[in-house]
């Protein structure tokens, strides 16, 4: 549930943002056979660009599906910060 108090939005829930990321990582993972099949046309070198490139687009990825789960660890380890309250 989100709530706004004059402007104040609390940022999308830890775990809602992992999910999104690895539902992201596993369409990237998942569509390398169908680019193999949409570069096959091209010349070698297009090809091997294609390929570097989504290789590059899949660990950008799961680098940050990585910094997610850390930074998920290292808050459940704080102390929760007070909720988000409108001003006076």
């Amino acid at each position: 549930m989100i709530q706004i108090y004059l402007g104040c939005q609390p940022m999308l829930n830890d775990d809602f943002r992992i999910a999104r990321v690895q539902r992201t990582l596993r369409w990237f993972e998942r569509d390398i056979p169908l680019l193999n099949m949409r570069v096959k046309e091209l010349s070698k070198e297009r090809q091997e660009s294609a390929r570097k490139f989504a290789a590059a687009v899949i660990d950008q990825t799961r680098a940050e599906l990585e910094r997610l789960m850390r930074e998920r660890t290292a808050a459940s380890s704080e102390p929760a910060e007070p909720p988000c309250e409108p001003a006076d």
